[in-house]
């Protein structure tokens, strides 16, 4: 097990734009190293920028505890992404929670595409094809921004909606509204906010 080394915003790597992976034989220890540090730490995705490899790679996995009541998709199992592509299957964006690793203790509201479709090669070399929508589609756009040297908050067009973990008084406020259209993670840190009273 290597548990690799997680950048943080304003190291240079995670600014610039990873390369095309032409040799599919160095993948398999990356993608191995990225999933240990994200079983680790209890997290979703990984791109390879992220831990110093300038190489267009993901990893990720949707566990059956963030997934929001509303969405139409099931648990997610741990997937290898390679020289990924996303297309846009809806031309109006929606409004997202979003965390990152490389931005430890923040949350932001992102727009992102609702629906999308996705193409990359897995392990073997073929070619993968299917579409994701809702918190899903979300996170694969934000892992894949990663490969481009986006940070969400570059995503971000209202930054009253950036802030502390401890402090998420804006999610509290948008689960009235839209509870089953969260992401659990999110609502869980409303649950142990000791702030109980919405100004």
């Amino acid at each position: 097990m290597s548990v690799l080394q997680i950048l943080k915003m304003g190291h240079p790597t995670l600014r610039k734009k990873a390369l095309v992976v032409k040799n599919f034989s160095e993948v398999l220890p990356i993608v191995k190293n990225m999933q240990d540090t994200l079983e680790y730490i209890g997290a979703s995705g990984l791109a390879a920028p992220q831990v110093m490899i300038s190489k267009r790679i993901i990893v990720y996995r949707v566990n059956k505890n963030r997934i929001p009541n509303d969405a139409n998709f099931k648990k997610k199992p741990w997937t290898y992404m390679i020289n990924p592509e996303i297309i846009p299957l809806s031309k109006k964006k929606k409004l997202y929670w979003e965390r990152c690793l490389s931005l430890p203790g923040l949350h932001g509201k992102v727009p992102r595409f609702d629906k999308i479709r996705v193409k990359y090669y897995n392990l073997k070399g073929k070619l993968i094809e299917h579409e994701a929508s809702s918190t899903w589609a979300a996170l694969i756009q934000h892992e894949y921004d990663h490969l481009n040297g986006i940070l969400y908050p570059m995503r971000m067009k209202d930054f009253s909606y950036f802030g502390y973990n401890d402090e998420p008084g804006d999610i509290a406020r948008d689960a009235i509204k839209n509870k089953k259209s969260i992401d659990p993670l999110f609502l869980d840190l409303v649950k142990r906010w000791p702030q109980k009273i919405l100004d």
